[in-house]
């Protein structure tokens, strides 16, 4: 497996930190994945809808400019596609077989740019509730991790 997720702000939580780590050291075993934090913009005291949309157009600029022309992009957004885990792992699957870097993006408190959901060549959702940017890095981890093991045949707790 090749790898990235894209991300809008730090984990500053030890809690989330540690839980990403943990992740992320168990999937060295199946390839690369890597971690790319973009800075969150701070969002000014009582923005206007203007102030949000300017920002979440700056954090999307600098989210694209980390994306190649090749890759694979999954946008994680509330309209996205849900699936269960053997779909995401048969998902990753036939991704990987193409042999595109996969890009795994994740927006900041306002969510993703218009033109990042464009770029995207999936868009992802495990719920239409909204998390915690920090939650869903680690969701997401997790759900990679699991996608691995099942490719790999290996036991995974249903």
């Amino acid at each position: 497996m090749n790898a990235v997720v894209l991300c809008v702000g730090k984990l500053r939580e030890r809690c989330w930190r540690e839980a990403a780590d943990e992740y992320e050291k168990r999937l060295t075993r199946y390839g690369r994945i890597e971690e790319t934090e973009i800075p969150d913009l701070p969002e000014p005291a009582n923005a206007s809808q203007a102030d949000r949309e300017r920002v979440m157009r700056e954090e999307g600029a600098a989210l694209l400019r980390r994306i190649r022309r090749e890759d694979e992009v999954i946008a994680l957004c509330i309209d996205g596609k849900a699936c269960s885990s053997e779909a995401f792992a048969s998902l990753l699957s036939e991704a990987e077989r193409t042999g595109r870097r996969q890009v795994f993006v994740i927006g900041g408190s306002l969510g993703l740019a218009p033109e990042v959901v464009r770029r995207a060549d999936r868009r992802l959702s495990f719920s239409p509730m909204t998390f915690p940017h920090q939650l869903a890095r680690v969701m997401l981890l997790e759900q990679i991790y699991r996608a691995c093991k099942i490719n790999a045949g290996e036991k995974y707790h249903k």
